[in-house]
């Protein structure tokens, strides 16, 4: 599992900057529409999220307790809760929402191996 969280990590944190730039070409559009959705700045959150999680997913990579995996799948199980739920116009959040929801259930299927 170290070499997913590592990956995960990376990726995450290199995806969030994707998805800050969608997030911010989406709010510009839902403000100049004015049609009043909020997935841009949901967008922003995810990112956020998304960058947090990349650098607790590579910090604990190689710990031997089970906080790390509990924070990854609280910021990335509510990065996937708040992509899911706003994507809006901004249908690419769904796409980051399961990127999240994929890497908390990676870090859950941690936790459970751990104990055998």
């Amino acid at each position: 599992m170290k070499t997913w969280k590592l990956v995960a990590g990376i990726l995450s944190i290199v995806l969030s900057l994707l998805v800050m730039f969608q997030s911010c070409a989406a709010g510009l559009s839902n403000a100049l529409q004015e049609n009043g959705e909020v997935s841009g700045s949901a967008g922003l959150f995810v990112a956020i999220m998304m960058i947090a999680g990349g650098i607790v997913s590579i910090a604990t990579r190689k710990s031997q307790g089970k906080g790390g995996n509990i924070a990854l799948i609280i910021m990335f199980g509510l990065a996937a809760l708040l992509g899911f739920s706003n994507s809006g116009t901004f249908k690419d959040l769904a796409i980051w929402g399961a990127w999240c929801a994929l890497n908390a259930f990676f870090a859950l299927v941690a936790i459970i191996k751990k104990k055998k």
